[in-house]
């Protein structure tokens, strides 16, 4: 696509961030990539927090670290604590499921948490264990340089987004990330969509708002 094309779509009211996203993301993916391991050694043995102490292993990320689409969720359980691998075990599989249902699959995506280290009986990791662990969130989404980001849960949309709101108030909405033209969505938590299956109606609901958000502004999931 030249930039006769990308002023086209322009005048048309579509937007063509999609592929200049994408060829930036090509231009220096190999830099990037270099970027991504730095951040692994960095928090290799990190010990900012008490999450430390405890932890059997750092659930850094795991996906395609070129990828257009990177979900976050909120931190590692038992599973994904004795694995290293982020959403394993039944929470794992229905993210599975949810990404099958957008046309994806886990190797198409990079999935990650805004904390690293499993907070004691997987409860919510606190604003302290979230700061600490916020600028190696930060430097992944720098160096993959997603075109679209996916929150699960609220801590992760209250993280990233810096509002503490219910998941009422962020479901089908198109948030910016940061500065960024990067769009943000938020889904249920896998876990919550476990304890709570009557809500599963309205994950397809935001499944089908990002796929019509994509449409109308020229983009796609893959």
């Amino acid at each position: 696509m030249n930039h006769k094309k990308i002023r086209y779509l322009a005048e048309m009211g579509v937007e063509a961030f999609w592929y200049k996203n994408s060829r930036h993301l090509s231009r220096f993916e190999e830099n990037n990539n270099s970027k991504l391991d730095d951040v692994k050694r960095e928090i290799d043995n990190c010990e900012r927090c008490d999450l430390s102490e405890n932890r059997g292993s750092i659930v850094f990320g795991s996906g395609d670290e070129k990828s257009r689409v990177m979900i976050i969720g909120e931190a590692p359980g038992k599973d994904e604590d004795a694995s290293g691998e982020p959403f394993v075990g039944r929470a794992g599989k229905l993210l599975d499921e949810i990404l099958f249902a957008m046309g994806l699959s886990r190797k198409e995506v990079y999935i990650t948490n805004t904390v690293k280290c499993r907070p004691p009986s997987n409860r919510n990791p606190n604003d302290d264990e979230i700061l600490s662990c916020s600028d190696f969130l930060d430097k992944q989404i720098d160096s993959i340089k997603p075109s679209i980001i996916i929150l699960l849960g609220k801590v992760a949309a209250n993280r990233m987004l810096g509002i503490n709101e219910s998941m009422a108030f962020f479901r089908k909405k198109v948030f910016d990330f940061g500065n960024t033209k990067i769009p943000l969505f938020v889904f249920y938590h896998p876990a919550y969509l476990l304890r709570s299956p009557s809500q599963k109606k309205n994950l397809w609901d935001d499944i089908n708002f990002i796929k019509g958000y994509l449409r109308k502004n020229g983009g796609s999931l893959n």
